[in-house]
């Protein structure tokens, strides 16, 4: 469970920093885990309630780009949301322009928690360096004209096998725009269980 709450600058100073709150709904080792992340404050670091079975409510400080806090994931969680999803695609997308050596596929029909989607398959058939993936999937909400699930692949071990998972990623029961205030990114947020950071 994501709230996002993205930059906004007026007259050249940010009024409203990038901002994260998380929860782990699952596995049941991190159910509850909480993180909480304001660009600009806590000295650049993140709040983590530690969740699941033990110690649940032990709570720390850490960099997002911190050893301890990227153990179980590949991106640190300032590169999270639809917004950096989209930019990301678009880069890699300008990159793989330069290369050519690319397959473009879309396909009708699919569907994401039961919502219709478009979905853009690229493929490249030759193994090169400078190719970030295989294969690649996106998912386009027909309705909102957004990503909402994508995943890359790498090449088969052996010639002809299965393609192998590298990644993914799926956002739904989306909400556009809620009003998020300042009180849905402050730890002391009555709706939230952080305790003290260990060490303050």
């Amino acid at each position: 469970f994501v709230k996002i709450r993205h930059q906004r600058v007026e007259n050249g100073k940010v009024v409203t920093p990038f901002s994260v709150y998380l929860r782990y709904l699952a596995p049941r080792e991190f159910q509850d885990r909480e993180v909480l992340y304001v660009e600009g404050r806590n000295d650049g670091k993140m709040i983590a309630r530690r969740g699941g079975p033990r110690l649940a409510h032990v709570t720390t400080t850490l960099l997002p780009d911190s050893r301890l806090a990227m153990h179980w994931g590949r991106y640190p969680l300032t590169e999270i949301g639809i917004k950096t999803l989209t930019q990301r695609l678009v880069e890699v997308g300008l990159e793989e322009l330069a290369y050519g050596e690319c397959e473009v596929k879309y396909l009708e029909g699919a569907k994401i928690n039961g919502r219709p989607c478009i979905v853009v398959r690229v493929t490249h058939p030759v193994k090169r360096d400078y190719f970030r993936y295989h294969m690649a999937r996106v998912f386009i909400d027909r309705e909102l004209m957004l990503p909402v699930h994508y995943a890359s692949y790498d090449w088969p071990e052996q010639e002809g096998g299965e393609p192998e998972l590298m990644e993914q990623y799926t956002y739904v029961d989306l909400k556009l725009n809620p009003g998020l205030t300042d009180r849905d990114f402050d730890p002391r947020n009555k709706e939230y269980q952080f305790g003290r950071p260990v060490g303050e």
